[in-house]
């Protein structure tokens, strides 16, 4: 029952892991059963660039927490940038690194707006950063000296309707969605987008308008949400446990949903959620229930107890693979989601329940499983 993309994306990890060569390439056409086509050609990706594990070194700099808050906007076209987000990044040199190396973060498709350590904006220009091609480089000389801590907050503009990888942040149908493995949060903002980069999501505020996106969503715990005025609502969510970049995910749209509750080995309620266009609401009953199944295999086989307070799942027509496994915000395409009897087969039933039974507890694999963490 292993997802034909994740077999791919184990076989591409595999030779990296043994210190082989591994030129990535995506298939030219890769149709999805959720009802939409992922188109690639030599002419819109850049080549491929080999990575071998005996090149690896840390980063200079360390990450330990991560603050992002977006605005959502549908713009006057699909290219206007109306999206904005701005992140702020707790960061500090590692001990012993060099004290004049430059904190170099990947960035794609983005418009930087501003950037500021420690509340002190930089000067474009002037020499304390540049943007080169897909990396942000910002200058040792403007950065506090020796280990200090500090923070970089940087605000950038995007265009999530133009955005026809399906990587990053970018639109399916009329919700707000987000793909990160291997590289898409560098699509979002600002990084260290690899997966050896481990860092807390404390605090992710989601922005947008009231009636078209009712429903707010990101990983971990929702700590607060309310109306801001101006037809306009948000949502602040906090995952406490430190995750790599592409763990990362976001949701905003009108959806429906089924709901349910579980209850841990210990004793605590979890509150489940399986989303869905409200059209397809009916048809999510036996992916809830396979939910259930699965967290209480996950206790009973392998002890492992759900430690948030909240699981959601999200179908998504367009999305460019089966299911992805962000911790406490699971998205997946529709074809491994939705099932009714009059429509579906008992493979469909089988395939739904044991793709959800490997993605409940690939979440706990991925965040402790070296193995795991290659994209």
């Amino acid at each position: 029952w292993i997802r034909r993309g994740k077999l791919l994306g184990l076989a591409c990890a595999l030779p990296g892991i043994l210190g082989l060569r591994v030129p990535l390439r995506a298939p030219a056409n890769l149709n999805l059963r959720g009802g939409s086509v992922l188109m690639s050609s030599a002419s819109d990706q850049a080549a491929p660039v080999e990575k071998f594990r005996k090149d690896y070194a840390p980063t200079p700099y360390a990450i330990s927490e991560i603050e992002l808050d977006f605005s959502l906007h549908d713009g006057e076209t699909a290219e206007s940038r109306a999206t904005t987000v701005t992140s702020r990044l707790h960061v500090s040199r590692r001990p012993g690194a060099d004290a004049g190396a430059s904190l170099d973060l990947d960035g794609e498709d983005l418009e930087l707006v501003s950037l500021a350590v420690d509340g002190v904006e930089l000067t474009p220009g002037g020499g304390a950063y540049a943007v080169e091609g897909d990396v942000l480089s910002i200058d040792s000389s403007a950065l506090p000296a020796g280990e200090a801590p500090f923070v970089l907050e940087s605000v950038v503009r995007l265009a999530p309707a133009a955005n026809l990888q399906l990587s990053g942040l970018y639109k399916s149908g009329g919700m707000f969605c987000t793909q990160c493995e291997a590289e898409g949060f560098r699509r979002i903002t600002y990084y260290y987008d690899r997966p050896d980069v481990m860092a807390t999501f404390s605090r992710v505020r989601l922005e947008a308008g009231k009636e078209s996106y009712p429903v707010l969503l990101s990983n971990g715990n929702r700590l607060e949400h309310g109306d801001c005025g101006g037809g306009r609502h948000f949502a602040v969510w906090e995952d406490p446990y430190p995750k790599p970049s592409y763990l990362f995910a976001l949701v905003a749209g009108d959806l429906g949903k089924v709901s349910g509750t579980f209850q841990t080995a210990s004793g605590r309620q979890v509150e489940l959620n399986v989303y869905s266009e409200k059209e397809n609401v009916d048809q999510c009953d036996h992916a809830l229930a396979s939910l259930i199944k699965s967290m209480q295999w996950d206790e009973e086989r392998f002890g492992l107890e759900y430690d948030l307070s909240l699981y959601n799942i999200v179908a998504v027509n367009d999305f460019n693979m089966g299911a992805m496994e962000n911790k406490g915000l699971n998205i997946f395409n529709t074809a491994l989601t939705l099932a009714k009897p009059s429509t579906a087969t008992d493979d469909n039933y089988e395939r739904i329940e044991s793709v959800i039974g490997h993605s409940c507890l690939q979440q706990w694999l991925r965040l402790r499983d070296g193995l795991f963490l290659a994209p």
